[in-house]
């Protein structure tokens, strides 16, 4: 899909573009390909000099090699976004290619974004450039707002980790953990721990990103101050992510210890059993003897006398560690 943006009256307003003459027909400050095919990528082409690479969105690009400009002035920046999807949270790679210097070129000063599927970020930057005049002023605006609405974004799923682990936290410190519920639990904090690591992850991926602009000299003095207001937002966002680690491990090491103490019960239930089951055992061996006199032998009330003994050591201990309180 090959979708174009264009400033009227300082809003953002979007065309889909169906042709080469559809192309031709808008002056864009912003191009945005989602899974692009072969033919809009020689539209590009065709109409602004732009050849896309081919390992755009690849994801084995080494992270030093994401971030470079060409001798055409063409700047290439990939970066990571966040999609905080419920079955199966990611991140998702985007490469931005913007063209500041060579004016012979139609791609000078419009932005060109390249990735798989359509992100929360990207309609959330548009629905505001639409509403709001003046928000957004050329190419490398844009770009901005795109990573500082990304840096907002992973706000907003931190949020709802917390919810999640206020959640958690309410069923584990209840104190009623059995090992259905300590099974679910670990489950929701092993989720919320990928879901956290790959905010954090994505958190340092803007940051090299808005570095880069920034030491690229490519910002005005008022772009420069939002690129680093944009950085101490992701500084904090640091901080959430380290502190929601510690508050994973506290989670994690109590729901271990309630299942610990599920298994010492059936431990101890097993131990006490084992106890109370001793004297019997040691009755039934010494009558089991093959000596030639034992007087109870020849009892005519021996049997029933031993299965009473038998019986009375067993009861015996029981009721001892019941009044210890050992059997609950």
């Amino acid at each position: 899909m090959l979708n174009i943006f264009t400033l009227v009256n300082g809003r953002l307003f979007q065309e889909e573009i169906e042709s080469l003459e559809e192309l031709a027909r808008f002056q864009p400050i912003w191009v945005d390909l989602e899974a692009p095919t072969v033919e809009e990528k020689r539209w590009v082409k065709q109409y602004y000099g732009l050849s896309i690479p081919e390992d755009a969105m690849d994801e084995d690009i080494e992270e030093s090699a994401r971030f470079y400009e060409e001798d055409n002035g063409e700047m290439h920046i990939r970066s990571d976004f966040l999609i905080d999807d419920d079955e199966e949270p990611r991140t998702v790679r985007v490469a931005f290619i913007l063209n500041q210097h060579n004016a012979d070129l139609k791609s000078r000063g419009v932005l060109f974004s390249i990735h798989e599927e359509d992100l929360p970020v990207f309609r959330l930057v548009r629905m505001r450039a639409r509403r709001a005049p003046g928000l957004i002023e050329d190419a490398k605006e844009v770009l901005l707002k795109l990573f500082d609405a990304d840096a907002e974004y992973s706000a907003d799923t931190l949020e709802n980790i917390y919810d999640e682990f206020k959640k958690v936290s309410t069923r584990v410190l209840s104190g009623d953990v059995t090992d259905e519920v300590a099974n679910e639990v670990l489950g929701a904090i092993a989720r919320q721990e990928d879901l956290n690591s790959r905010i954090r992850r994505n958190a340092m991926d803007t940051r090299r990103a808005v570095s880069f602009m920034m030491r690229s000299k490519m910002l005005n003095a008022e772009q420069f101050e939002e690129a680093r207001q944009i950085l101490r937002d992701i500084e904090s966002l640091d901080n959430h992510t380290a502190f929601l680690f510690d508050k994973i491990n506290f989670l994690m090491d109590a729901t271990v210890g309630f299942i610990n103490i599920n298994q010492n019960k059936i431990i101890k239930i097993f131990s006490v059993a084992s106890v109370a089951l001793l004297p019997p055992t040691l009755i039934a061996s010494i009558y089991g003897m093959n000596f030639k006199f034992m007087p109870e032998l020849d009892w005519e009330l021996g049997y029933p006398y031993v299965l009473a003994l038998m019986v009375a050591s067993a009861v015996g201990p029981m009721l001892y560690f019941r009044k210890r309180g050992w059997l609950k």
